[in-house]
């Protein structure tokens, strides 16, 4: 694993910058200096200047006093996208892999403690929204999410555990540590993970681990049904068999 850099080469301005971008969510996507100041602990006159520097830039907007961000903001994104080699192996294969099925398929790593999505087909069907490339959810409960955490070594596993605070998103969220813990274990276990209705009502996701050519889990490969289409015990039948065999593809091209 690499060394953390030495506090004299880190770039404080690059970081304060990219903690203002990271101010702006779904839930505040208009936000005031006062409010950006709180959310990132700069002082209101620091805010400010990294506020109108990225308005400048042509990443921020600034009407009423608030700020918002601007499409061009996607290019930090979309430059990960098209310069990583994983979502560009992924996405052929995925569609491959979604049209034999005629169901959503994605590909996604662990950031921290969430999932995010790198690479997605929906195969004509519109499952979810969270299904796109560059969507960031738990990782707690979602299929890829939690065979990610299954492939952590296990004191890693446990420190996510004992950090984490599951939130109810839906009626069937498993919010409860120990049982958590044991869901994650199954999917350990078996080598693939189940996910029903935890994320959004009426999605259920099956997943399995994507290795590198040293045996490294690097992400997770899902499939993505309607429950009013498959039950559980239908989509591990019919779809985790295919998932494998297209797992065993995107291990070899890694």
């Amino acid at each position: 694993m690499d060394q953390e850099p030495a506090k004299r080469d880190m770039v404080a301005g690059l970081d304060k910058g990219l903690q203002v971008i990271e101010a702006f969510d779904q839930e505040r996507s208009r936000l005031t200096i006062a409010e950006v100041a709180e959310r990132t602990g700069l002082t209101r006159a620091a805010a400010r200047r990294y506020l109108l520097t990225l308005t400048a830039l042509g990443y921020m907007r600034h009407e009423n006093r608030q700020f918002t961000l601007t499409p061009k903001i996607l290019r930090l994104g979309q430059s990960y996208l098209h310069s990583a080699r994983l979502p560009r192996i992924a996405q052929p294969l995925l569609y491959r892999l979604a049209y034999a099925l005629g169901e959503a398929a994605s590909v996604g790593v662990l950031d921290h403690d969430d999932l995010v999505c790198v690479a997605a087909v929906s195969a004509g069907q519109l499952i979810s929204a969270t299904l796109q490339p560059g969507t960031r959810v738990p990782a707690y409960c979602t299929a890829n999410g939690r065979m990610l955490l299954a492939s952590l070594p296990p004191d890693e596993a446990g420190r996510f555990l004992a950090r984490a605070v599951p939130e109810p998103i839906t009626s069937h969220t498993i919010v409860d540590r120990a049982r958590l813990g044991e869901e994650i274990a199954r999917a350990r276990e078996r080598g693939y993970a189940v996910v029903d209705q935890e994320l959004e009502l009426g999605l259920r996701t099956i997943a399995v681990p994507v290795r590198n050519f040293r045996g490294d889990v690097v992400a997770a490969m899902n499939i993505s049904v309607h429950a009013g289409r498959m039950s559980v015990e239908q989509m591990v039948e019919r779809c985790l068999p295919t998932l494998i065999k297209y797992q065993v593809e995107l291990n070899a091209l890694l």
